[in-house]
């Protein structure tokens, strides 16, 4: 029983030096969080939806990142969001109702840094999705920032194509 115990706690020791072995640190800053052009929760709670829509962000930053190597670190200012979609009444409740005319925007500066710090690459950008809906394999359909991710995906496959580790 000790010894499969120890094998056991091995194997997990040993599965989370790969896990970790190529992967940015990611930084990201929120700034102006309450300016943003759309964060409407719709029936939930404003604060609780802010933080989960800023989770399920830094967490796919960390995944874009984990292709980057382990030694750059990937800071990201998040100035505005503009979410696919837009929130109206429908009925009693108040949804979210997805249209092309309500595509999504994210405002944000990056800076790719090296392990001394320095700056290997870094810009303000502006991503819009006009033709969000006319995409026909979305990588995350049915889930939560589906249009959002996509976009960033396309947008980091195109800005760190030389630094991907492959």
């Amino acid at each position: 029983m000790k010894q499969s115990i120890i094998y056991l706690v091995s194997a997990l020791a040993l599965f989370g030096q790969f896990n970790h072995a190529q992967a940015a640190e990611v930084e990201v800053k929120w700034s102006n969080s309450d300016k943003y052009s759309d964060m409407d929760a719709g029936e939930e709670h404003r604060k609780h939806f802010k933080t989960r829509t800023f989770t399920a962000f830094e967490e796919h930053f960390a995944k874009l990142a984990a292709s980057l190597p382990d030694n750059q670190k990937l800071v990201f200012d998040v100035t505005n969001v503009d979410l696919a979609g837009d929130v109206n009444f429908g009925g009693n409740r108040r949804v979210r109702v997805v249209k092309s005319i309500f595509f999504p925007r994210l405002d944000f500066s990056y800076q790719l840094l090296n392990a001394d710090n320095t700056v290997a690459k870094s810009a303000e950008i502006s991503l819009k999705d006009m033709g969000f809906l006319t995409h026909t394999g979305i990588r995350y359909r049915n889930k939560s920032l589906s249009y959002e991710k996509e976009m960033l995906d396309d947008w980091f496959k195109k800005t760190f194509a030389s630094e991907v580790i492959k």
